[in-house]
């Protein structure tokens, strides 16, 4: 859909005619969730990463136009910004050598490209938000010419109809507005695919929100936004602030906003979906040519695509999605969780940590959603999101006594979920030598307590320490992040601070 978006006004009769075809696409998936009309088990995982692109002085070139022309693969493509790229890498099986084949992909994918962005004095940043942003850099003349950013941008500046408010109490406090939804772009994530079967979707669905503060607790990787330091991994409050089309009237009503965890443990992938319509006004209400029940009754696959597209403009952190492939639909769990970076070593550790993690809870006899209140799983994503690797959390206890109890991140890592990993890659048949590499430097953070996030602060506070000033701290910081993301190593091995004594500017 996003090759027909085309900028242009909506007529009265638009949102009427796209909540009725809306309506129509649910249908249509419901019978093919009723027909069993879905692709077999094939255990498929996809990788995407978004990139930020900045100068040799760690500040950001809007200059992604010009680098994709120059890498010309279809591998890459723009993102909301000009400083924003994303690779996708091809769905791989999990299974095998799986981790160490992604490491050679995109090890070799990221060289290319940031040997093309060199070629116009740029460089890509595998970062979760880009420490050197300034509040200029993310206004609407750098969202990228692209007519779908551009018509998003409008509906969601209409919705809203008043400036956007960015209000984030970490460290320090953050407060400013927006005319747009720019500030959207400084958030990098890396996006985990996997195709399940209807059967298994609700499972690992669930699994997935119960982890998904583990996730940020050991892969944080966003502590700066605007000069200031917020929470360790300030993507979720920034992008949900930075879409958010209610208005505060609107906010005390309860009504629910666009970026957001959820509410409720589900039972079906159809929960979701539902979800969408009935409490999501259609952003871009973009009808296609196609009867979704009219093809079903002729025996073939609707696309559903009023339904994929809304889907789109719903930004849950783990989102359904419905595709089809060589005539055959699909169902895939994506997890919108993590942040990018810091290496390709940490993307993948974090990568087999989550996949591990959902097959093996998705396939307990009791699992830790029936003990798990959903209020719970949602305050821990915001204390991993604010505290990083010193969160604590909420987690059902062990043994016959139940009940919950409270538990530091890394305790909970280390004691149960490392284990549990490991457990459900043996399932998916990856090799031990990939299993105990990955998962080894999961260990590894937590016996240190140490990630992105708390490598980039660290850093920062030592350059300021030395005598250099916010700004040039920041950019420094910066320009060690992407020496050492080169050199690959995992972010746990990093030296603290700056390679050497920086001499304070008059």
């Amino acid at each position: 859909m996003g090759e027909k978006v085309v900028a242009g006004q909506f007529d009265l009769s638009d949102r009427q005619r796209y909540r009725e075809k809306l309506r129509r696409c649910l249908t249509g998936l419901e019978r093919l969730l009723t027909e069993k009309r879905f692709d077999r088990p094939r255990n498929l995982m996809g990788l995407e990463i978004e990139l930020n692109l900045a100068g040799a002085d760690g500040m950001p070139k809007m200059l992604n136009a010009q680098v994709l022309e120059r890498i010309a693969s279809r591998d890459f493509q723009t993102e909301l910004a000009m400083f924003n790229l994303e690779v996708n890498i091809a769905p791989h099986r999990l299974g095998g050598r799986v981790f160490d084949q992604l490491d050679e992909e995109l090890r070799t994918s990221l060289s290319y490209a940031d040997r093309k962005a060199r070629e116009v004095d740029a460089g890509i940043v595998m970062i979760g938000i880009l420490p050197t942003l300034d509040r200029d850099d993310l206004v609407s003349s750098n969202l990228s010419a692209v007519d779908r950013y551009a018509l998003l941008n409008d509906q969601i500046v209409a919705a809203r109809g008043e400036d956007f408010t960015l209000d984030i109490d970490g460290v320090e406090h953050l407060r400013c507005t927006s005319k747009s939804i720019a500030p959207e772009a400084a958030c990098t994530s890396v996006q985990l695919h996997l195709q399940v079967t209807p059967e298994r979707f609700p499972d690992v669905w669930n699994a997935a929100q119960a982890v998904a503060a583990a996730q940020i607790a050991v892969g944080a990787n966003s502590p700066f936004l605007f000069g200031r330091e917020l929470w360790r991994e300030s993507r979720p409050p920034l992008f949900q602030q930075s879409t958010d089309t209610r208005p505060p009237e609107l906010q005390a009503q309860g009504v629910r906003p666009r970026t957001w965890f959820g509410e409720r443990w589900v039972t079906s992938a159809f929960d979701l979906f539902e979800e969408n319509l009935r409490y999501f006004p259609a952003l871009l209400p973009i009808c296609d040519d196609e009867d979704p029940l009219e093809v079903l009754d002729a025996g073939g696959v609707p696309s559903l695509a009023e339904l994929v597209l809304h889907n789109g403009t719903v930004y849950r952190w783990n989102r359904p999605v419905y595709d089809v492939a060589d005539g055959v639909p699909h169902l895939r769990v994506e997890n919108r969780v993590l942040p990018a970076g810091p290496t390709v070593t940490d993307v993948l550790a974090n990568a087999a940590f989550y996949y591990g993690l959902v097959r093996a809870l998705a396939e307990e006899s009791r699992p830790v959603w029936s003990r798990l209140p959903f209020e719970a799983a949602a305050a821990n994503f915001d204390a991993a999101c604010k505290d990083g690797i010193d969160a604590r959390f909420t987690w059902p206890r062990r043994g016959r006594l139940g009940g919950l109890g409270e538990v530091d991140a890394v305790t909970l890592v280390r004691e149960e979920l490392l284990p549990l990993a490991e457990a459900g890659l043996d399932a998916w048949g990856i090799e031990p030598a990939d299993r105990d590499r990955y998962l080894g430097v999961i260990e590894e953070r937590c016996r240190r307590r140490v990630n992105g996030a708390s490598w980039q602060a660290a850093t920062f506070h030592r350059a300021l320490d030395a005598g250099l000033g916010r700004e040039e701290a920041l950019a420094a910081t910066t320009r060690r992040y992407r020496e050492l993301t080169k050199r690959g190593e995992p972010v746990h091995t990093w030296p603290v601070g700056l390679p050497e004594p920086v001499p304070t500017t008059a």
